[in-house]
């Protein structure tokens, strides 16, 4: 997601980090307690502890923000609860503020001292490292990313919808909803790396697949003027836009077509919405014809799940706001807490243990619309996804339009990797 210097840096970085670290298997210093339980790095006799690698200062912030605040809140309610295995969860977290070079630099120093990561957002970081993990870390992590470049790893394990199978059920719900059809054009801006990338594979399955034909528009992280974008898709005729960007890039993009009389739906992946906008300038058009497609409910959705969660962030903290990014980091560490209670089960709370354990579970995450499984990892846990609309009276800024569901085309769509 930035230049293509940006690329050979983190190449570089990666073939750095692949002798840096010799381990056999990634189990070195295993024991037992008292128990009989296996153990291994990252887990002592009263604790375990996890990496969080999150950015709360870059491109992501407000999100980053929500999601490690979401974890912690999990960790004290599950220490609160008496631990797993008879021990505390600590989380150490790293900030690395969308930087390539912090971001691997994070990751190096936390993961000698942790069982694995329950947060690492950025696609392209999490593919630097990919390579030692799956050869000799073998430390689960659960990024905050959905390229699907990241399948196939039995270490770094994708929860929910690929983006490219994401941008498919959002380019179907405008099929289903009329707003466009067979013959029409329909643009896509999307970020250069791994995230746009992998969106825009989907937006060309699903253009195939419905007669429909893709204007591109890649753009760099450090874009926030889509001005121009907006005048090429405006002369190209399109009916519908896609963005795969972060909440600014979409803010700009909704805005400047709204201010110019451009009137087309605008439809973004999980990554490209803050409630935070809606009380800029973007707002009224943001809430007019704006969409936002996701794995999971939006947190001021009135279901179990979300109304719960809900309740217990706001009392945790009550001067931060809420966003989708409350039930992403929630939902994360409470499937790696899963994974953890069925390795103890099975007395092995090694870092092989815990991976073997995530393969069991086939049907997590209900309360928050809809099942996901993990035991196939060259799969996403899901194919469907929520469709959601901005809404200034929902807390979380968005409502459900469309519950979860997975259009034909996702559901035919061949994954690469």
């Amino acid at each position: 997601m930035k230049p293509r210097v940006f690329g050979a840096v983190l190449a570089a970085l990666a073939l750095a980090l692949t002798g840096c670290s010799e381990k056999a298997g990634g189990g070195g210093g295993e024991a037992q307690d008292k128990g009989g339980v296996k153990t291994g790095e990252g887990v002592t006799a009263s604790a375990i502890s996890l990496g969080v690698l999150t950015d709360m200062t870059g491109v992501y912030a407000s999100l980053g923000k929500s999601v490690t605040q979401a974890q912690q809140l999990w960790a004290k309610q599950t220490n609160a609860a008496g631990g797993i295995c008879g021990r505390k969860i600590e989380l150490t977290v790293r900030d690395h503020g969308y930087d390539p070079q912090k971001a691997v630099a994070a990751y190096t120093e936390l993961e000698p001292d942790v069982l694995g990561f329950v947060q690492f957002i950025g696609s392209p970081f999490v593919a630097a490292v990919e390579q030692r993990i799956d050869g000799q870390d073998k430390g689960l992590v659960l990024p905050q990313a959905w390229s699907a470049n990241l399948l196939g790893s039995k270490y770094v394990r994708v929860i929910g919808a690929t983006y490219d199978v994401e941008t498919i059920n959002a380019i179907d719900y405008l099929l289903s909803e009329k707003r466009i059809a067979e013959g029409d054009r329909i643009g896509h801006v999307y970020f250069e790396g791994d995230y746009g990338e992998n969106a825009l594979a989907g937006s060309e399955y699903a253009a195939r697949q419905a007669g429909l034909t893709v204007v591109q528009q890649k753009i760099k992280p450090t874009d926030n003027d889509m001005t121009a974008q907006v005048a090429a898709f405006k002369q190209a005729g399109v009916k519908a836009i896609v963005v795969s960007a972060g909440p600014r890039q979409a803010a700009s993009l909704v805005g400047i077509a709204a201010a110019t009389g451009f009137k087309v739906p605008v439809v973004g992946n999980n990554s490209a919405f803050a409630p935070q906008l809606l009380k800029t300038q973007a707002g009224p058009a943001l809430l007019k014809d704006y969409y936002v497609a996701a794995s999971t409910l939006p947190i001021g959705d009135p279901g179990v799940g979300p109304a719960k969660l809900a309740k217990e962030y706001a009392a945790e903290y009550p001067k931060d706001g809420l966003d989708n990014g409350v039930i992403a980091g929630y939902t994360a560490a409470s499937l790696y807490g899963e994974a953890l209670t069925k390795a103890c089960a099975a007395k092995d709370l090694t870092r092989e243990g815990v991976d073997k354990a995530l393969l069991t579970i086939t049907s997590f995450g209900k309360d928050f619309g809809m099942s996901h499984n993990f035991s196939d990892p060259s799969a996403p846990s899901t194919r469907e996804s929520v469709i959601m609309k901005p809404d200034a009276t929902t807390p979380g800024g968005l409502k459900v339009v469309r519950p979860a569901e997975a259009a034909a085309a996702a559901t035919s769509y061949p994954l690469k990797r």
